[in-house]
């Protein structure tokens, strides 16, 4: 819909569909109808930093996994390490084999959620095709095998979570600080190893068919989200795509490693926090730039961009393709997020049948037990959308006196903004407007796949952006704080 502002026309898209969490965008016109600038307003808020000061921390993995429904784990397994830290105590072997198992069911069960339910209808059944039929139901009906491959992996990655830590969803009756509580039954894991091997198939099959469709989407590569930033991930010491532990990696447009193997603990040194009053979302920014010039991205396109190999020979086998498709081994093009996060899939699937047939994972000794001797605490993990960071401090009590969560879709928050700008620039005509123009902005995002549940919480004062409008829908007067 096109509105008459005071400050001219603009034109806003609002829900944002097929994303998880609550969001707008305002495309602003020049006095020409054509698109002058466009932004991400992330419209909710949830305040899980302040909320859990003087909770005990040991409390603070059921708390801040609530902040999520889609990615729960990555938010107790950041919080856990946190608490780990806190503890002053390393978990045994065994507890961390089973947090990285868990962890590869996370990251396989939100891929398939993204790629299948919420992408594929735009890729297969088309960008300009009627929003009624456009969504999961279409798929079904369109390509049944398709749709059901997609099920099923996401069957596989819940059932994963399940049978570690007894639920699907907010599982954190299992983990606690310095370990968890229960270990694997070999009944459980023998049930898993047997459904590997179709979610390996199906893994490969979707890969090979989403090369295909990237044939007829030259224009889409080109245009989505195409520019430099700089990109951020967790690497092994040696480089290798990393998601539970590791130490951060960043990288600039050109591949060149601009800081490496910073300590976790170290991330506000080179990551800042910058807030504007029109969202609830924050914008992290790389501080040797600054804000807004330091614009970075993280998730599946930068985790392949900042990583040297992956150490599963079918995912490694596709990430060289992948590192063909940008100058340097950098990829550039948001729209290659869909192609990251099939590729990332595959490791997670193969990364959770290394660990599986590996004996010590039925080992008994998963807990370490100790008590506050530490005060302060960072927790790092590679959640599906990127880099989460919990950061505690708690009294001598072990209750929370300070939280800051740097949740992994607010460090794209400046490139989503660059990103949807781009692509109503070059789709959007005011004078001409329908509906599959305004649908190829909202696609833009959902090849970021935005969790906004997550990442609703600003540093600072709460923006209050208060608009009185008449019957006729005419701002009559607006205050912000």
């Amino acid at each position: 819909m096109v509105k008459e502002q005071k400050n001219g026309k603009q034109i806003v898209i609002s829900p944002i569909t097929r994303i998880e969490g609550h969001a707008q965008v305002t495309i602003f016109l020049k006095d020409d109808d054509t698109v002058r600038d466009a932004r991400f307003q992330v419209t909710d808020f949830r305040g899980f930093e302040k909320f859990t000061e003087g909770r005990p921390f040991y409390e603070m993995p059921g708390i801040t996994s609530r902040a999520c429904g889609i990615c729960p784990v990555s938010h107790l397994l950041a919080s856990a390490k946190a608490c780990d830290a806190i503890v002053g105590v390393s978990p045994p072997k065994t507890a961390i084999m089973l947090r990285r198992l868990m962890h590869m069911g996370q990251l396989i069960q939100s891929h398939a959620l993204n790629f299948y339910y919420l992408s594929s209808p735009d890729l297969l059944l088309g960008m300009d095709a009627d929003p009624a039929v456009r969504n999961v139901f279409g798929l079904i009906e369109k390509q049944p095998e398709f749709a059901r491959q997609g099920i099923r992996l996401r069957k596989f990655g819940q059932e994963l979570i399940e049978k570690i830590a007894g639920k699907r969803i907010h599982s954190s009756d299992w983990i606690l600080p310095g370990g968890a509580k229960w270990p694997l039954t070999k009944e459980r894991a023998d049930y898993l190893l047997s459904n590997l091997p179709e979610a390996q198939e199906s893994a490969l099959k979707t890969i090979a068919l989403f090369k295909k469709w990237l044939e007829g989407f030259d224009e889409e590569v080109e245009n989505f989200g195409n520019f430099p930033t700089y990109y951020m991930g967790l690497v092994t010491a040696d480089g290798g795509l990393e998601h539970y532990d590791g130490k951060i990696r960043i990288m600039d447009k050109n591949g060149k490693i601009v800081a490496e193997c910073i300590e976790p603990t170290k991330y506000n040194e080179f990551i800042g926090e910058a807030v504007e009053p029109w969202s609830y979302m924050k914008f992290p920014y790389f501080k040797p730039i600054g804000y807004p010039d330091g614009a970075y991205r993280v998730g599946p396109l930068a985790r392949l961009n900042v990583a040297s190999y992956c150490d599963t020979p079918l995912a490694d086998q596709e990430l060289k393709e992948f590192k063909k498709l940008g100058k340097n081994g950098v990829v550039q093009s948001t729209f290659h997020y869909h192609y990251a996060r099939l590729i990332e899939l595959l490791f997670c699937v193969e990364t959770a049948k290394k660990l599986l047939e590996d004996p010590e994972i039925l080992s008994e000794h998963v807990t370490s037990k100790a008590m506050v001797n530490n005060y302060e605490g960072v927790g790092v993990a590679e959640a599906p959308r990127g880099t989460l960071i919990h950061h505690y401090k708690v009294d001598p009590q072990g209750l929370i006196t300070w939280n800051n969560m740097v949740i992994a879709t607010e460090h794209n928050n400046i490139a989503y903004n660059m990103a949807i700008t781009q692509v109503a620039k070059k789709y959007v005509k005011a004078k001409q407007l329908q509906e599959g123009m305004l649908n190829r902005v909202e696609a833009v995002i959902r090849a970021f796949d935005p969790c906004l549940s997550c990442a609703t919480h600003a540093v600072g004062n709460m923006p209050l952006d208060i608009k009185l409008v008449d019957a006729d829908g005419k701002l009559v007067d607006r205050k912000i704080r």
